[in-house]
């Protein structure tokens, strides 16, 4: 974030794989917090993983078309002036976008986006690895309908999503920060809901899914709770992208330890 208070986004720039990213940064929502409610000071743990010599290599050569960083920049003299991201420019192509919150290494992104290659498909995540994982994947199975956003997800909703632009945003399986005393760093709070809502068009559809019980009611609580969104059954009514997400290794894994899995879908009204 400049010293303008504003966020910068930059795409190809800042593209060293191997730059930290600590907790704090880029979270200074200033003016757009108040708007919101409280939004979450962080909803990410600290990693540190470096990138193998192939992933570090694609990196270099994809990122700049792929991928933008969402992290703090100056002197603010030097950043690309403050305001959404241009989709149409960036993917070249007018078409819906989809939001997708902590992509993680992209398995579910790739698969919903080769299933759906009319939607234009943004995939938000903070560690390095994951975005590196997914590049390669793209390449690998010639995918053109996904880009990548380095940096946190509130700061990116806030700051680089025009309002009413997004047909979806999909978060599945949000830390849940089990501890009373953490659960102001879950991403999924009333405010932040408001401010999803916000960013969809009319009818757009929210998608989260996780295997945390307890979560689930307070995500389920935050979501009904918002006024803009309507709880869905996708099975009774059409909806503007698909709801069908692949089962990760992750997912089966909590699925033999017992945890199920909650799924939460809301549309936006009209």
């Amino acid at each position: 974030m400049g010293h303008d208070g504003q966020m910068h986004a930059q795409p190809g720039l800042g593209a060293d794989p191997d730059t930290p990213v600590k907790s704090g940064q880029g979270l200074d929502h200033g003016a757009g917090s108040s708007a919101s409610g409280n939004l979450p000071s962080t909803s990410f743990r600290s990693r540190r993983s470096a990138l193998s010599n192939a992933q570090r290599q694609t990196w270099e050569r994809l990122w700049p078309r792929f991928g933008m960083m969402a992290l703090p920049q100056s002197p603010p003299a030097q950043s690309v002036p403050p305001g959404p991201v241009d989709a149409q420019a960036w993917f070249g192509r007018d078409a819906p976008v989809v939001l997708e919150i902590g992509s993680g290494s992209g398995t579910s992104t790739l698969a919903m986006a080769q299933l759906e290659p009319h939607i234009n498909v943004i995939a938000v995540e903070i560690y390095r690895r994951g975005l590196a994982q997914l590049l390669c994947a793209l390449e690998r199975e010639k995918v053109d309908n996904i880009r990548l956003i380095r940096g946190n997800a509130v700061t990116v909703l806030e700051h680089l999503i025009a309002p009413g632009s997004l047909h979806g945003v999909r978060v599945f399986f949000p830390d849940p920060w089990p501890k009373a005393r953490h659960h102001k760093r879950r991403l999924l709070q009333p405010a932040t809901f408001a401010l999803i809502a916000d960013r969809l068009r009319p009818g757009g559809v929210v998608h989260a899914a996780t295997d945390h019980s307890g979560y689930a009611e307070h995500i389920a609580d935050s979501g009904d709770g918002q006024p803009g969104l309507v709880r869905v059954d996708p099975g009774t009514e059409p909806l503007p992208i698909s709801v069908w997400r692949p089962t990760t290794k992750y997912e089966t894994k909590a699925q033999h330890e017992g945890s199920s899995v909650t799924e939460l879908i809301w549309k936006k009204r009209s």
